[in-house]
């Protein structure tokens, strides 16, 4: 149902730096690139990741409760991409773990206080 996500940076380039990170580690790459505007994901895929400038001009801001889920293929990805987040200037929400019965997640924040996590179920 969800065909992409778009979340709000102050800083494209280090934005950037995150998400090419994370999506390599992920097999893809970024498939729409324009001014103030990146996306991540592949054409006819999943749900991708935007990452934007906001349009009105004001400060991009993180909305409280609100968080991407990336579904990883097995819980080693879901450690690798708490990692790489983390050497990508992400901070750390929760190491990786068990979450109840079949859900294994590590939870993270962009480098603008975005919130997200890397999950597999089952």
């Amino acid at each position: 149902m969800i065909g992409y996500v778009t979340l709000g940076t102050n800083d494209l380039a280090r934005g950037a730096r995150f998400y090419d990170a994370i999506a390599a580690e992920m097999g893809t790459g970024r498939m729409m690139e324009e001014g103030n505007f990146i996306a991540w994901g592949t054409p006819g895929g999943g749900a991708g990741i935007g990452l934007t400038v906001p349009y009105d001009g004001k400060p991009a801001c993180v909305g409280n409760g609100t968080m991407v889920a990336i579904e990883a293929r097995d819980e080693a990805q879901v450690r690798r991409i708490h990692e790489i987040a983390l050497a990508n200037g992400g901070t750390d929400e929760g190491a990786p773990g068990a979450r109840g019965d079949g859900f294994y997640a590590a939870y993270f924040r962009d480098p603008d206080g975005n919130k997200l996590n890397a999950f597999v179920m089952g």
